[in-house]
């Protein structure tokens, strides 16, 4: 038998690529729906635990309340207004709506159904790739741009592996960048006795709406807001945390690592990106379960980058040209 699968399955009426490491008795399940990770199944003290604060079941996949591990393409969090320029030109993003409606978050494909193009085992991994041309000109107000996109999951002894491709296959440069919203339980206390570190020397300053300040007022050194200097492992007490930490630090390896222990159940676990911002959220404005789970989103870059020139090289990609964003958790037992 090998030490890996790579299965299909289903959950209610969505098809679910299903990824196993019997040796250390790991699970993935990952819906088509959004390329969604609903499972992450991991040995614990009490038996199997299941890190992912994901969606009950098949019917809160369909309306996906807090945005649950939700892959965030052509952006990131939000956009002001729902409104951008680029290249000169102004985009709405809602047209029609006006005030307190107007809202622009975490990309379109949340509700797309991804294509299965590859669903494999050997004896060093599983993996899966989902993949959607489902971004382009005419399908989305205020974006008339062409983005393929692919995500594969990468299951091996390290842990998950998440690579999101994104390819311009339209006829001019286009606004794009990758997000990742997935929410942690590693146990049943609350997440103030946790303990977190960041490797990161700043902090983004953001207005009520969380849309960062303008210019170099949004970036602030670690050493000037001390409330949220996370560079030492402490517990997150009862700070409520929506904040994105920017000028990562990383290892030898090439990673800048954030990590998350819950002394109680032993777990914990690393959230490890090559680039971008750490956005860490306590939980505390969600639909259910506040404060029960913390969401670790490795972002390419800023909320708002559309609007933003100090973001404009991240996230600007040339017709035909592709772009990769690799992330992934590591888990430890403590």
């Amino acid at each position: 038998m090998s030490d890996y699968l790579a299965e299909r399955d289903h959950w209610g009426t969505h098809e679910l690529a299903v990824l196993g490491d019997q040796a250390r008795g790991r699970r993935l399940r990952i819906a088509r729906r959004g390329a969604t990770l609903v499972n992450f199944e991991v040995p614990s003290r009490a038996g199997t635990h299941d890190l992912a604060d994901g969606y009950r079941d098949a019917g809160e996949l369909d309306t996906r309340p807090s945005s649950r591990f939700a892959i965030m393409v052509p952006f990131a969090n939000r956009i002001a207004d729902a409104r951008y320029s680029f290249d000169g030109e102004a985009h709405d993003l809602q047209p029609g709506v006006e005030g307190a409606q107007r809202a622009a978050r975490h990309g379109f494909v949340r509700g797309v159904d991804f294509d299965i193009t590859e669903l494999s085992a050997d004896a060093q991994a599983a993996r899966v790739t989902f993949a959607t041309q489902a971004i382009r000109p005419g399908l989305h107000p205020g974006y008339p741009f062409a983005i393929d996109l692919a995500v594969t999951y990468t299951l091996d002894a390290a842990g998950l592996t998440l690579q999101a491709s994104m390819r311009n296959v339209g006829d001019r440069a286009a606004p794009c960048f990758f997000g990742w919203h997935p929410y942690f339980r590693l146990g049943d206390s609350p997440v103030d006795s946790w303990i977190l570190q960041v490797p990161a020397a700043a902090v983004v300053r953001t207005d009520s709406d969380y849309i960062p300040l303008p210019g170099d007022a949004a970036r602030v050194a670690l050493e000037h807001a001390p409330e949220l200097d996370f560079r030492q492992a402490q517990a997150i007490g009862t700070r409520e945390l929506n904040h994105a930490f920017a000028d990562l630090r990383y290892d030898a390896d090439g990673r800048a690592r954030t990590r998350l222990r819950d002394p109680s159940s032993g777990l914990a676990i690393a959230m490890w990106q090559t680039t971008g911002v750490m956005l860490a959220f306590t939980a505390d404005t969600v639909t259910r379960d506040i404060r029960r789970s913390v969401a670790l989103e490795p972002m390419e870059s800023w909320s708002d980058a559309f609007n933003r020139p100090d973001c404009a090289a991240s996230i600007r990609l040339e017709p035909g040209a592709e772009r990769r964003f690799l992330c992934g958790v590591e888990i430890a037992s403590a």
